[in-house]
């Protein structure tokens, strides 16, 4: 039993310097959770809510100040001094208090922090570390991290419509391999593409690089020298982030795609000419958040890899459900903001695992230095999950917290994901 003593919120700045919303949750026994809300560059039509200001003369309209007071004004009140037994009761208490599907009304930042905040409290109370509170089973692998080393989007030299291009190591024997090999055909990448393209390269807005090409084979074939050149040919797949919604057309439904459009038939098939050519772990988001119709294509097409989703899921157990029945996803991309409390985010991995689905967590583009995502990616002991390009002190801290646990956790192993991958 868990009585809460206090619950305090404040603005702080994530990553990308953007007001978040951070708590503090303090129990009987005297211990302190404290967890903060991330948020994406992109964010999908059906994620929880997140709550700004929308105050211009203050960050730009970005402060969280309004869902600062619903933490501390409305949640607090409610949550102090009631007893919770379970991470389940004290998110359903927040969920009732928001009565929202979207937490449109207190905010999926203002619910968010304080559910986090709980769930590490409880695992302070029990003694243990957090991916240990949370773990179904013994834990005995390390997932495999996966590098976007590589963005798109609308960049200097190009307009790439393919969001992220990933790395994973799955040929290393330990995770501290695993982490080298990513660093080090990471470091490859500026000096081949200055010498392709004669320009320097420049940071992309998840921390990678700039996509310097357009087309995604140009850019697949630039991140398989940079895997020759680090001297580590067959032991490296790739994968994609799409994020195909950012670059949809609702009107003529056609996506951008190589200084073109295409409908939904089209690109599938573009990407199943990748598949063929390239070895590709996964592929997320191939198409709009609502191409239902879409993603049930590319699932039939792409036999050679999984179809993810990612906005199109946004860890929601009624939209995984629907996947499921029409065959539209292999995978979700798990984070736990996106649907605004940690219970509603187990149910969902709950029901993706019931269904032989994988779950791939991963953090926000505007992320946190102790990103909770890390203790599920753990303590759910999934195969492989995404780790963001090795720049930058939240991205670095979660590699770091991966090496720690290789060291914590007698006779853990780095996962084998050689027998799932379908290239």
């Amino acid at each position: 039993m868990t009585v809460i003593t206090s619950v305090v919120a404040r603005q702080i700045l994530d990553c990308k310097a953007r007001p978040m919303v951070e708590v503090e949750l303090r129990t009987e026994s005297g211990v302190v959770g404290r967890a903060a809300a991330p948020t994406g560059s992109s964010v999908g039509m059906h994620e929880a809510k997140v709550l700004r200001d929308e105050d211009p003369s203050s960050y730009d309209g970005l402060g969280v100040h309004r869902a600062v007071r619903n933490v501390t004004e409305v949640i607090a009140p409610e949550l102090v001094g009631t007893v919770f037994a379970t991470q389940r009761d004290l998110d359903e208490a927040l969920v009732g208090l928001d009565g929202t599907a979207d937490k449109g009304v207190l905010g999926g930042n203002a619910v968010y922090p304080v559910s986090v905040a709980f769930l590490r409290a409880q695992a302070a109370e029990a003694g243990k570390p957090v991916y240990e509170h949370i773990a179904r089973g013994p834990l005995a692998s390390i997932p495999v991290p996966c590098f976007n080393v590589i963005n798109g989007g609308r960049n200097r030299d190009a307009v790439q419509a393919f969001n992220e291009f990933i790395v994973v190591p799955y040929g290393a024997e330990t995770i501290d391999e695993a982490v080298e090999m990513g660093v080090q055909i990471f470091k490859k990448l500026p000096g081949l593409i200055e010498s392709a393209t004669g320009n320097p390269a420049t940071v992309g807005g998840s921390y990678g690089y700039a996509a310097p090409y357009s087309d995604p084979h140009s850019v697949l074939s630039l991140l398989q020298d940079a895997v020759g050149a680090a001297g580590y040919d067959g032991r490296v797949s790739f994968a994609l982030d799409c994020a195909s919604s950012e670059m949809y057309d609702r009107e003529n439904k056609t996506y951008e795609l190589n200084g073109g459009r295409v409908d939904n038939v089209g690109l599938v098939g573009y990407l199943k000419q990748l598949t063929e050519e390239f070895d590709l772990l996964f592929v997320e988001d191939p198409l709009d958040e609502d191409d239902w119709a879409g993603f049930s294509l590319a699932v039939r097409e792409l036999t050679r890899t999984y179809v993810f989703g990612d906005d199109f899921i946004v860890t929601n157990k009624e939209r995984l459900d629907r996947a499921i029945a029409e065959k539209a996803a292999e995978g979700f991309v798990l984070k736990p903001n996106q649907i605004g409390t940690i219970t509603e985010s187990l149910d969902t991995f709950d029901t993706a695992t019931e269904n032989g689905l994988f779950a791939l967590p991963s953090g926000r583009s505007g992320g946190v230095i102790d990103d909770i995502v890390m203790d599920l990616s753990l303590g759910l002991q999934v195969p492989f999950q995404k780790n963001g390009a090795p720049r930058s002190g939240e991205r670095i801290e979660k590699l770091n917290f991966l090496m720690r646990a290789a060291q914590e956790i007698p006779g853990s192993a780095l996962s084998r994901i050689e027998s799932l991958a379908r290239y």
